[in-house]
């Protein structure tokens, strides 16, 4: 059988690779710690729960609107007021089933053939993807780490052209977990609005962040560019509900509508009671939110404190999200008895085989110098790892 032509242009998820092999050595037997989940490792909160029984006893399990009930939408418009000082009305909102699939649908109703969109690297694995299957193509914007991997205005305004459509700003990032102040925010609007392009503001992590930084969204600081930005959000990470499926994006109304429409034709609405349960989230105590950043706070310093401390290895201390992404390139060249070590991948599987420690390549987050590893696991599994991290380095020679 011939498979349509797109198949080959995507690539299988690397921490759902990751996550399943290490899952496939645990039940061998072997005692295996994973860095790889891009998921809280807390439970959903009590309340949040509570609504999602609600709902089902209330016998709220049918179809609903496409685009989510108006009591998530006046939720995630509460929510953008409240947070981010953004003002939308219904029909600029659209509910999805998480925000991959807000994602998914906005690439699908704004990209074509001819098209190009900017992606900053290192870069959440499946943005470019995402493109690809639209038919544009992705266009890779190194960023530096001595420069804290940000984007920089001059070399942004040096990469668009006539065929750039829009650029993907992912703040606290994944894999990096850098995030942009105010500022920074400022000048990168300034050429977007000087080009003409779009802003897909992905925010997901917006409220895992530490060290009092302060989350800002571009259309926030530079109001001139709400009109072309399309935030995609979601509760998936921020409380800790990533099996509930539920995302959301708010733009400009044309926009919103055809992934509305677009949503109509693959998934139809996202789950009745997922959506009950999101509402809940939005409108609910925060509280548990603050006590999981705490908790991601302290694993975070551990982890970066304790990667510094490998020779060969440089970290820097994330901003935001729970992610680490440690260069790890003076390592490369070293080998343990006779196996070699050229790249993100050759390590990570020789840590997996000789440390039972499971970390994600940087190949597919668009830079072989790094690894990325999820600290969305207890305090006990991350010094239980790092130490074998630690022993299996000293290995290498």
């Amino acid at each position: 059988m011939k498979l349509a032509s797109r198949t080959a242009k995507i690539k299988p998820s690397p921490t759902l690779a990751i996550t399943a092999r290490a899952q496939y050595l645990r039940a061998q037997g072997r005692n295996i710690i994973g860095f790889g989940a891009g998921e809280p490792d807390f439970d959903t909160p009590a309340n949040i729960k509570l609504a999602a029984i609600t709902a089902i006893e209330g016998g709220f399990t049918k179809y609903t609107p496409v685009g989510g009930i108006d009591e998530l939408k006046d939720a995630i418009r509460s929510k953008l007021l409240r947070d981010n000082r953004l003002d939308y009305q219904h029909q600029q909102i659209v509910v999805s089933c998480g925000a991959k699939h807000a994602l998914y649908n906005l690439a699908q109703v704004l990209f074509e053939e001819g098209d190009e969109v900017i992606v900053p690297a290192p870069y959440w694995v499946s943005y470019p993807d995402i493109i690809l299957l639209t038919g544009a193509r992705p266009v890779i914007l190194e960023t530096k780490e001595s420069e804290g991997f940000k984007i920089d205005p001059t070399r942004l305004k040096s990469m668009t052209g006539r065929n750039t459509k829009a650029v993907i700003l992912n703040s606290p990032s994944n894999p990096t977990g850098i995030a942009y102040d105010a500022s920074e925010l400022a000048a990168l609007a300034e050429v977007m609005l000087e080009k003409k392009i779009l802003v897909i503001s992905d925010d997901i992590y917006e409220k895992i962040v530490y060290d009092g930084f302060s989350f800002h969204n571009i259309a926030e600081v530079h109001p001139e560019i709400k009109d072309a930005t399309i935030v995609v959000n979601g509760v998936s990470k921020a409380y800790s509900m990533t099996g509930w499926r539920i995302g959301y994006a708010a733009g400009p109304r044309e926009i919103i509508s055809a992934m509305t429409e677009m949503q109509s034709q693959n998934t139809s609405n996202p789950t009745s009671i997922s959506q009950k349960a999101a509402t809940e989230a939005l409108n609910g105590d925060q509280s548990i939110v603050a006590e999981m950043v705490r908790e991601f706070k302290m694993r975070r310093d551990y982890i970066v404190r304790e990667l510094n401390d490998i020779p060969g290895v440089h970290c820097l201390n994330p901003r935001g999200a729970f992610y680490v992404f440690p260069n790890v390139a003076g390592l490369f060249g070293t080998s343990f008895k006779g196996r070699k070590i050229n790249g993100s991948a050759e390590l990570s599987e020789y840590l997996l085989d000789e440390a039972d420690v499971a970390v994600v390549p940087g190949v597919p987050f668009g830079s072989d110098h790094h690894v990325r590893l999820s600290y969305a696991t207890s305090m006990k599994n991350i010094e239980e790892g790092i130490q074998r991290i630690k022993a299996a380095v000293g290995r290498l020679s």
